[in-house]
């Protein structure tokens, strides 16, 4: 009796780590159908120019109550940005920004699957630099509404979340750069030349490389009437004859008919195993035909005059600095998983031994990097600035890595867009 006892207690230790087993197995395959592979017909579609069936499938992933809602809310904004869609777009974006904020619903089933498997199982809560990006995204489609006031209260939000993050310990370089530039443009469309000198100075101080961040600091203070201020910076940045022209320029009257396109290039860093470390990701840099853009027009003589965008901000540069970042905290995550499943395989060890090593196998070969992204950022937002006439049409041209025509994107009509100061343009191939 006592041997049939111990029989029937193996028989059913084998059939529960069986079944154990199988589950690991069967979530393992069930999560290989990721959320790139979810969003993939979205994106091919949009690539494609169907905008309306891009977008009903996001609309209903967005709508699922599931661990990657935020992710799918990110993308769907920036879907309907793409399509210029803006005012749904910020409904969205929005939406997302108080997803970021909420407190985590993942469920315990969800957590030890992820301790046990991988992280792809939990809740997506956005990396930081995403969650930055929600309102430059949600700024940006003001600004193309000529909603200033409320673009600015994006910007305020961009700020206390880097203040948020600065008492989390988290890195300076997160403090995006672009908010501050947005600010400038935002406070000069008002014609608040102080505040709009102090904003492009915050931006330029961030980040200096960006030369045409400069000449907009130097051109905002020379406006505001900053002398003393403006000879300070312009002997420190040392502009050019060529360039002082452009900073004196944008001081005389014909500067009531200047505008400023903001241009989104291409499309951002995805994730992917990183080498070497299989289980931790890393971003890689997205392959964009289109490198920039390429404005066409005439001036009051019909002169054809053309104009090619210029480097604001890489968008790609700081989120790859941000992924790498927080790859310390990411280290400790799977160290504290490894541990789970040696607890959990040595458990099923003191009862039988080749059970528990097929059950630390199974685990083990489940593990893998979480690679959820957003994947439709753009890799950089460029500007062009331009006094066309009021009757006069703008044709937009992509740009190639040669500097080739690489596609017409969109003519503006300045005939039925007069007041309108600052436009939004976007390519994601």
């Amino acid at each position: 009796m006592p041997g049939l006892i111990t029989s029937k207690s193996e028989k059913y230790i084998r059939k529960k780590v069986l079944v154990f087993s199988l589950i690991l197995a069967a979530l393992f395959f069930t999560s290989c159908a990721t959320h790139q592979g979810r969003l993939s017909p979205a994106k091919k579609l949009l690539l494609s120019g169907d905008c309306d069936g891009a977008n009903k499938i996001l609309e209903e992933l967005s709508l699922q109550k599931s661990d990657n809602r935020l992710l799918y809310l990110m993308e769907y904004g920036s879907a309907l940005q793409v399509c210029k869609d803006y005012k749904k777009s910020n409904q969205i974006f929005l939406e997302a920004d108080k997803v970021s904020e909420q407190v985590d619903y993942t469920s315990v089933s969800n957590l030890t699957g992820a301790a046990l498997l991988n992280e792809e199982m939990i809740q997506y809560k956005g990396d930081t630099f995403e969650k930055l990006f929600i309102n430059i995204s949600a700024a940006l489609n003001f600004i193309e509404l000529s909603q200033f006031d409320e673009a600015m209260v994006e910007v305020r939000r961009i700020n206390e979340k880097y203040n948020k993050f600065s008492a989390e310990e988290k890195h300076s370089f997160e403090l995006n750069s672009f908010a501050q530039y947005l600010a400038g443009l935002i406070w000069e469309a008002d014609f608040k030349y102080d505040d709009a000198c102090i904003a492009f100075q915050a931006a330029f101080k961030l980040d200096p490389s960006y030369r045409s961040v400069g000449l907009d600091m130097l051109a905002a203070c020379y406006r505001a009437k900053r002398y003393q201020e403006y000879n300070k910076l312009a002997s420190e940045f040392e502009p050019s004859d060529e360039e002082l022209k452009f900073i004196k320029r944008k001081n005389n009257s014909k500067n009531g008919r200047e505008k400023i396109i903001v241009y989104l290039q291409g499309l951002g860093p995805r994730k992917a195993p990183r080498p070497g470390a299989r289980l931790y990701p890393y971003l890689v840099p997205s392959y964009n035909i289109t490198k920039k853009i390429l404005i066409s027009y005439q001036d009051e003589n019909d002169v054809p005059l053309t104009k090619t965008s210029q480097s604001v901000y890489s968008v790609e540069k700081a989120a790859i600095a941000t992924q790498e970042a927080d790859y310390s905290a990411l280290g400790a995550r799977r160290l504290g998983a490894r541990v789970a499943k040696e607890v959990m395989a040595d458990q099923l060890r003191q009862k039988n031994k080749a059970v528990g090593d097929v059950a630390w196998l199974v685990m083990v070969a489940s593990e893998r990097a979480d690679l959820r992204n957003w994947s439709l950022l753009p890799e950089s937002i460029q500007i062009i600035r331009f006094n066309p006439l009021k009757n006069t049409k703008v044709k937009i041209t992509g740009l190639n890595q040669q500097n080739a025509e690489s596609e017409v994107l969109a003519e503006i009509d300045l005939c039925t867009q007069q007041d309108k100061k600052i436009y939004l343009v976007r390519t994601i191939k």
